[in-house]
């Protein structure tokens, strides 16, 4: 007769394990759920604690894992799959954190074991696991927080990260002597002797509150926690922002469920049956109300879909009472070496369910045997109430507002953070603090962290002052020659009121030298460069500038840019003083005005040409200019991470708008005319589920006034470089096209492998489709136009003598690429082609383009 076998330990921690000490109110049970037969895992098993009144219970993940808080008074489970016979494991005080559970394959129904049938069979029709996914699909609203007009509750959120897949003989390195209490042993991996490094570790604890109409989600946090490195070399606050967002919350009841910045279409979307296959793979009586488990499947296993199980109610409700899911291997996801989810929902007071638990847990790695990064998000739901109305004030807060100041939350005692978590940290979470602290004490890891800065970055650390970039110490063009550079800035560590940051340049062919010297005031005592921005800058600068460049998070000076396409001398000498303000708002509206003298004197091949009475030109040395600018920006729900130089944004669905006016001054500190212009633009992501996304950029400008000579009119944004610039014109010439009123549209659209996950070669690859479109019109009033007016400059002529910039004629400038991206699983590279006005000189009609982007 076959026996039964349980009790037999097995250590499982997964990086973080959530653990509880026996004798509390719940005990927590950890491990394993395998096959008796062949020792492999068993995913999605029905894990239920019996005597419970209510239902109670998890499903074993993709690995066969799972985590389970049993009362203390109970110690029995139930453990069932289709297709193995179904077990009852006793839990004790020895097994509970190391439970290892046998299930036998069942004789009974080996006859009937529900497979995959082949494509050509599957069908949709008279399917009842499809009528059932549309049952739950039309209930849906009713079931999700968005169907109840008020609803309260508190939410505890947890993340955790580390490296993971680490061997012994990795462990035991040299280097990693004194590193030692680092590391815990992760007995969730398939084999014995692997190791995993906690890294970082943030909770939360907030107080959510929500109205139905008008629709407000208002998250009250009363204590929150996160391990702190030295904000020297780390963004604290947008570490946070960047983990939130990759390890973002999981809503079944939507659409579509964005994770890693992509879009995964759920299970339950009403477009669900036209990607997925749906099976009825077991019906649970043991709880009320009965279950019906429900598997689903992609059709196209390499499109960005789950597989997975659905545990659905059969009260009329149609609600999903649990929910296991992960994703295929074959899908183009960089860098993801196993990915789960794990939702439980319990019944409040008028038994509907809601979301009581999410799980989300990723394993990065560039290889899938390789050392890797694996995270975890907790969310963890209690004390929810429906249908309890709070005073308007409630819901007038910002999305997410923190209830103490900064300072007062750090302060909390851990005896604080005990009464506040549903479930208590394990032992190795609650080492990840102190390990961190005295982590940052040791001379060898700040040496690290300053050498990974200094390449990260371009900074190199000296005390309260960086020095950097680096990148920009040496460069080349036609003007100046070789070229080489110096500077630094000042931190906060000197003052968080005062900063000052320059360089000094000198180029060995124009033998000049060049400087910018900036002072900066701090208005709310924060560091300039985070958020939210509140300060005043005086600054002066002597250096050279191409007309109509204007690079995105690189520097002009860039080593890596003294590589250019056709003729590049068309330089100017900036000299400009400047005094700005700056203010950001916590709703993500910002201020900038500023007053500036700007002297321009051209350079290389530019000059500023008068026409004169009897056909010659009269060659002016400079041109100056004071001008006044404001400019208004609202990012609704804007992250990004903070970066030495630039922020990365972190987008979202909701678009971004910006408006700015100057207004130049004639007479004022020597300026030499008058002139007004208007511009706006707006930048929106469009998210398109399972066919990849679009970023649509649509500006425009106006400059009023007549006789302005082009240097004050829109001189079109050009790139001579071989790096694909996304919001220049990459086969566009410097100064080529010149208006003083225009519009525009840049749309980028990125497939994420869509039609390439289709093609075998293409898709081992997971390579990626992207495609652009850019186009700009607009023209020069006649007051304006160097060809009709004589009293503006002439037209720029280039080292030939040939006309080099122009307006626009009956058509807008077009051009028009696609590529390849994913290369390497970080390159991007396009076939750009120009669409018209090939006839300019030097007007390439095709180009081959590149750019680094890192992306999930």
């Amino acid at each position: 007769m076959k026996s039964h076998i349980q009790g037999i330990l097995f250590v499982l921690f997964t990086l973080f394990g959530i653990s509880a000490a026996w004798g509390q109110q719940t005990v927590t049970v950890k491990g394993r759920v395998m096959n008796a037969e062949t020792y492999e895992a068993i995913p999605y098993a029905s894990i239920s604690i019996i005597g419970t009144s209510k239902e109670s219970g998890a499903s074993s993940t993709a690995n066969g894992t799972f985590t389970l808080s049993l009362p203390s008074n109970l110690n029995k489970l139930r453990i069932s799959s289709v297709g193995f016979d179904t077990e009852e494991f006793v839990v004790t005080r020895d097994n509970a954190g190391n439970a290892k559970i046998f299930l036998f394959p069942s004789n009974k129904i080996e006859e009937v074991v529900i497979k995959r049938p082949r494509r050509g069979k599957y069908s949709n029709k008279n399917n009842p696991a499809v009528e059932l996914i549309r049952k739950v699909v039309e209930h849906r609203d009713q079931n999700r927080l968005t169907g109840q007009s008020f609803a309260e509750f508190n939410q505890y959120e947890k993340i955790s990260l580390g490296l993971s897949n680490l061997d012994a003989k990795f462990k035991n390195k040299k280097v990693f002597k004194k590193y030692q209490f680092l590391f815990q042993e992760d007995d969730t991996a398939s084999v014995n002797g692997n190791y995993v490094l906690p890294a970082y570790m943030e909770e939360k604890f907030s107080k959510v509150y929500y109205r139905k109409d008008p629709n407000a989600k208002k998250q009250y946090v009363m204590a929150e926690k996160k391990a702190q490195f030295d904000s020297k070399f780390v963004d604290n606050d947008g570490l946070s922002k960047y983990f939130n967002r990759l390890y973002d919350e999981v809503e079944i009841y939507d659409n579509n469920i964005e994770i890693l910045t992509n879009q995964f279409l759920s299970p339950i979307a009403n477009s669900a049956p036209t990607f997925y296959r749906f099976y009825i793979t077991d019906t649970i009586k043991t709880t009320q109300p009965n279950l019906v488990e429900l598997s689903f499947f992609p059709r196209n296993k390499n499109d960005l879909l789950f597989t997975g199980k659905l545990y659905i109610t059969l009260d009329g409700n149609y609600a999903v009472q649990r929910a296991a899911m992960t994703v295929a291997d074959d899908i183009n996801l960089n860098f993801v070496r196993d990915l789960d989810i794990e939702l439980a929902f319990d019944k409040d007071h008028n038994n509907k369910f809601y979301l009581s638990k999410s799980s989300l847990g990723i394993d990065f790695a560039i290889t899938g045997k390789g050392k890797g990064i694996k995270g975890k998000r907790v969310v963890l739901i209690n004390d929810y109430q429906q249908g309890l109305q709070r005073p308007d004030s409630t819901y007038l807060v910002p999305d997410v507002y923190v209830v103490k100041k900064e300072e007062e939350i750090e302060a909390e005692p851990e005896s604080y953070w005990a009464t506040l978590r549903p479930e208590p940290l394990s032992k190795s979470e609650s080492l990840i603090y102190h390990n961190i602290d005295s982590l940052q004490q040791m001379p060898s890891f700040r040496t690290f962290m300053d050498i990974s800065a200094l390449l990260l970055s371009g900074y190199k650390q000296a005390g309260p002052v960086e020095i950097g970039p680096v990148n920009t110490f040496y460069s080349y063009n036609p003007v100046e020659g070789f070229r080489l550079r110096v500077g630094g800035r000042t931190t906060d560590r000197l003052s968080k009121r005062f900063y000052l940051e320059g360089y000094t340049a000198y180029g060995f062919d124009d033998q000049k030298w060049k400087y910018f010297l900036a002072g900066t005031y701090s208005l709310n005592n924060k560091s300039i460069y985070n958020f939210p921005q509140h300060y005043i800058r005086v600054s002066a600068s002597y250096d050279t500038k191409i007309p109509g460049q204007k690079l995105e998070f690189i520097q002009e000076d860039n080593v890596l840019l003294s590589f250019k396409r056709g003729e590049n001398q068309s330089y100017l000498y900036n000299e400009e003083y400047r005094v700005d303000y700056k203010v950001e708002l916590s709703n993500n509206f910002s201020v900038t005005a500023g007053l500036g003298r700007w002297k321009q004197t051209p350079a290389g091949v530019l000059s500023y040409r008068l026409p004169q009475a009897d056909g010659s030109f009269n060659n002016l040395p400079h041109l100056q200019s004071t001008e006044f600018n404001v400019g208004l920006r609202y990012a609704p729900k804007e992250e990004y991470y903070q970066g030495k130089l630039y922020r990365t944004p972190l987008f979202n669905k909701y678009p971004i708008f910006h408006m700015n006016y100057t207004a130049g001054v004639k007479g004022l500190f020597g300026g030499d005319y008058n002139y007004h212009s208007l511009s706006a633009d707006i930048f929106k992501r469009f998210y398109l589920s399972q066919f990849g996304y679009a970023d649509v950029n649509l500006d425009g400008s106006y400059t009023f006034g007549s006789n302005i000579p082009y240097p004050f009119l829109n001189i079109h944004r050009a790139n001579q470089t071989y790096a694909y610039q996304l919001q220049s014109y990459n086969l566009m010439n410097f100064m080529e096209f010149v208006s003083d009123h225009h519009a525009s549209i840049n749309v980028q659209y990125y497939m994420n492998g869509f039609i390439f996950n289709k093609i075998p070669l293409l898709k081992k690859l997971k390579l990626r489709e992207v495609f652009s479109f850019k186009g700009v019109y607009g023209g020069l009033r006649d007051s304006n136009n160097p060809s009709l007016n004589n009293e503006v400059f002439a037209w720029q002529t280039n080292g030939k003598g040939e006309q080099s910039s122009f307006t626009f004629g009956s058509e807008p400038y077009m051009e028009a690429s696609a590529g390849v991206s994913n290369i390497f699983k970080i390159l991007r590279v396009d076939l750009v082609k120009r669409l018209n006005y090939l006839d300019n000189p030097d007007a390439p009609e095709w180009g081959i383009r590149a750019r680094i982007k890192f992306d999930f």
